[in-house]
Formats: structure tokens, sequence, C-alpha cells
């Protein structure tokens, strides 16, 4: 990567954010923190108004402008790409979102780069998504979104059916199946639902409240213990 476009980078990246470290900084832009830093003096030296220190982070002072954006040939293709994922893969609302949001992107690119973007022959294929799935996602979305809990009748790898009702927390997709991350009221404890095996989903009028240790980010770290848990398992059982 050329120094100019590794100092826009930092400049977007601090533009987005409200406090960016040096080691996030160099993880995105795969450099040293010491690069980084250097990075960030010289910005300072040209007059980029950002304020913070070394070992706390960084950020733009308010009121700061760019010029308007240039994407990248693979930016395009990647912004391409991921938008037709989510018509695929999603439900109709999002799908037509993203589709929204590549119309407005291409608006502002010179005619060349729009031209690539029309042209981009990277496809994600709609037909083996039944339009269920999509309905149920939508409803989940709208769950998690407002915070309310989800009903539904569950059926397991042998097809044996439960009851559920649940906190929804966020959606995953695992390049196949659709999986919704919940607190389960049955079991007291996190589960993992693929929602094409939830039926008759209900969206209850029940508001729950962020609630220490059945938050998204407790599920995220009970699944990071797990993980760690089977790979320690595994190099045990290989020695």
């Amino acid at each position: 990567m050329r120094r100019a476009d590794r100092l826009f980078r930092i400049v977007q990246f601090l533009r987005g954010r409200r406090l960016t470290t040096a080691q996030q900084l160099a993880k995105w832009l795969q450099v040293s923190e010491r690069t980084v830093y250097r990075d960030i003096r010289d910005l300072s030296l040209t007059g980029t108004p950002i304020e913070g220190e070394a070992g706390v982070g960084y950020r733009l002072r308010g009121g700061f402008e760019l010029p308007p954006l240039m994407f990248e040939l693979e930016e395009i293709e990647a912004l391409t790409l991921g938008a037709r994922m989510v018509e695929a893969w999603s439900s109709p609302q999002l799908g037509a979102a993203a589709l929204s949001a590549i119309a407005k992107i291409a608006t502002a690119l010179p005619v060349e780069r729009r031209q690539w973007l029309e042209a981009s022959r990277t496809y994600v294929p709609q037909f083996h998504i039944p339009k269920q799935l999509g309905e149920r996602f939508e409803l989940l979305r709208g769950a998690i979104r407002d915070r309310r809990k989800v009903h539904f009748v569950y059926a397991d790898v042998e097809k044996k059916l439960s009851e559920r009702r649940v906190r929804p927390l966020s959606l995953y997709f695992w390049g196949e199946h659709w999986t919704l991350a919940a607190w389960c009221e049955a079991r007291d404890d996190f589960r993992s639902f693929r929602i094409d095996r939830v039926i008759r989903l209900q969206v209850t009028d029940d508001v729950f409240d962020d609630e220490a240790g059945k938050r998204i980010a407790d599920y995220v770290r009970a699944q990071q213990v797990a993980a760690a848990a089977w790979e320690t398992s595994e190099r045990k059982a290989n020695h």
C-alpha cells in the first residue's frame, strides 16, 4: 500500500470512530504500531486535527471535513458482492436497502468506475434460499432491534420438537445457514437456533432489558471459552 493511501485510510478510520488505538490501526492496515505512530505524527504536522496520545487512542477533532470519497476498484467489487449477498441471503427489506445503497454510491462515482461497478461479474445465487426464511429473518431482526422476546417451536437435528421462549440477541450466517443467538428462558442459558428449523415463530409484546450476563457480549465470551476448551481437548487427544 502506498504511504499516501495509508495516511488517507488512517484519517478515514479516525473519522468514523470516537476513539481508535494505534494497535487497532496497525491491525487494520497490516503495519507496525511504530509506523502508525509515525504516520499520526506526520498527519498532525500537516495540520490534520488529530487528538489523543500513544497508549490511549486517537480521534479527529469535530468539524474536520474531507473531500468526497474515491473508491478503489477492489473496494467497488467488494461493495457490489456484499450487496448481492445481502440481497440473496437475508430478507427482502435488507436486500432492497443494500441495492439502494449501491445505487447511491454509484451516483458519486466517476463514469469509468461506475461502469466497473455495473460490469462486476461476481454473483450470488438466490434460487436455493426458501422465501419463508427471509420472512423469518425479518421478524427476528425486528425483534432483536426492539428487544422483544420471541416464542417458537424448534426442531432439533433429530426432528424432536420443543417450545422455546427466548431473548433474541443476534443473527449469524455460517455460509449455509442463518443462526439465531439467544438467551433461552427454558434452559436458563445461551443457545443457538438454526432459523430453518424454527416453526410457528411469534414476536411477543414482552420487552426485555439489556441485562448483564445475558447480553450479546456475554454470548460471544461464552462461545470463545467453549472454543478454547474444545481446542485444548483436541490437542490433548492428538498427543
